[in-house]
C-alpha cells in the first residue's frame, strides 16, 4: 500500500513538474533546441575534420554520443529543480500535504524521463535529416532508447542527492557541469577511443558514457559488423555494463537521497 502511494504521489509530483513547462516555456526551448544544436554542430563544423576510423560516415558515429551526451545532460534538471523548490520554500509546502515523502523525489526523477523522451524524439529527426539511419531492427532500436533512458534516471538520483545538498540552483548548475563535462568529453562519443593517449585510455574504456554511447551504436547499426570491437571487457558487452552501472547508482543513489531530503526538511 505504501509504495502504491509513493508511486500515485509521485505521479502528481511528475506532472506538476511537466505542467511546469508551459508557464516556464524556456525550459522547452532548452529541451528542444539544445540536442538540435549539439547535432548540428558536431555534423558540420567539426565532422569533417574528425576521422571515426573503419570507413564510418561520422555522422551515423556521432549520433550514438550525442544522444549518449544529451540524455545526461538531461538529468540535470532534477537537481536544479529540487534546489530551486527548496530555495523557494516550496519543499515546506510539500511538508504540509498528506503525501508521501519520497513523492518528491520520484515525481521529479519520473518527469526528467518526460523532458528526454522529447530530446529524444527531436534529436533522432534531426540526425535522420543530417544522413544518420538505424540499420537494425526495430527491437534493438527500442532496446537503445529504453538503454538511454536508464541511464538518464539513473544519473538523474545522482543530481537529485546532489541538488539537496547544495544551497542554490547557480552551484547545482556549477557542479554538474564540473562532473558531466568530464565525463561526457573524455568518452568516446565524438572522437574514437583509440585517439585517446595510452593515459587516458582506460578512463575513456571503461567510461559508462563510453559505453552507452558504443551499445547505441550497436544497437543502431552504427558500427562495422565485420569487425570484431577491441578493447576490455566493458567495451565488448556495452549493454550490459551500462545496466550494471545504471542499477548500481540506483542502488546507492536512492537511499542517499532520500536520507538527504528527510535530513534537508527536517530542520
Amino acid at each position: 500500500m505504501n509504495a502504491t502511494r509513493v508511486v500515485s504521489d509521485g505521479w502528481v509530483v511528475a506532472k506538476r513538474n511537466v505542467i511546469k513547462i508551459k508557464r516556464v516555456p524556456e525550459i522547452l526551448v532548452f529541451v528542444l533546441i539544445s540536442p538540435i544544436m549539439f547535432v548540428l554542430l558536431f555534423a558540420f563544423v567539426f565532422g569533417g575534420a574528425i576521422d571515426a576510423g573503419q570507413g564510418l560516415n561520422y555522422r551515423e558515429f556521432l549520433i550514438g554520443g550525442i544522444f549518449a551526451q544529451t540524455v545526461v545532460f538531461g538529468a540535470t534538471f532534477t537537481g536544479a529543480g529540487l534546489a530551486e523548490d527548496m530555495q523557494k520554500g516550496i519543499i515546506d509546502r510539500f511538508k504540509s500535504l498528506p503525501m508521501s515523502r519520497s513523492a518528491v523525489l520520484v515525481g521529479r526523477t519520473t518527469s526528467d524521463i518526460i523532458y528526454n523522451v522529447l530530446s529524444l524524439v527531436i534529436m533522432a529527426l534531426t540526425g535522420l535529416l543530417v544522413g544518420w539511419r538505424i540499420r537494425e531492427g526495430v527491437v534493438d532500436a527500442v532496446v537503445a532508447f529504453g538503454l538511454l533512458l536508464l541511464f538518464s534516471y539513473a544519473v538523474s538520483w545522482i543530481m537529485a542527492w546532489v541538488g539537496l545538498l547544495v544551497p542554490s540552483v547557480d552551484v547545482i548548475n556549477n557542479a554538474s557541469f564540473i562532473v558531466i563535462m568530464p565525463l561526457t568529453f573524455v568518452s568516446n562519443a565524438f572522437v574514437p577511443a583509440k585517439d585517446f593517449n595510452s593515459v587516458l585510455r582506460p578512463f575513456v574504456e571503461w567510461n559508462p558514457v563510453s559505453t552507452l554511447t558504443q551499445a547505441c551504436r550497436e544497437l543502431f547499426g552504427n558500427v562495422d559488423p565485420d569487425l570484431p570491437v577491441s578493447g576490455p571487457w566493458s567495451m565488448q558487452h556495452p549493454v550490459l555494463y551500462t545496466v550494471l552501472c545504471s542499477l548500481a547508482v540506483v542502488l546507492v543513489f536512492v537511499p542517499l537521497s532520500v536520507r538527504q531530503y528527510r535530513l534537508s526538511t527536517s530542520k
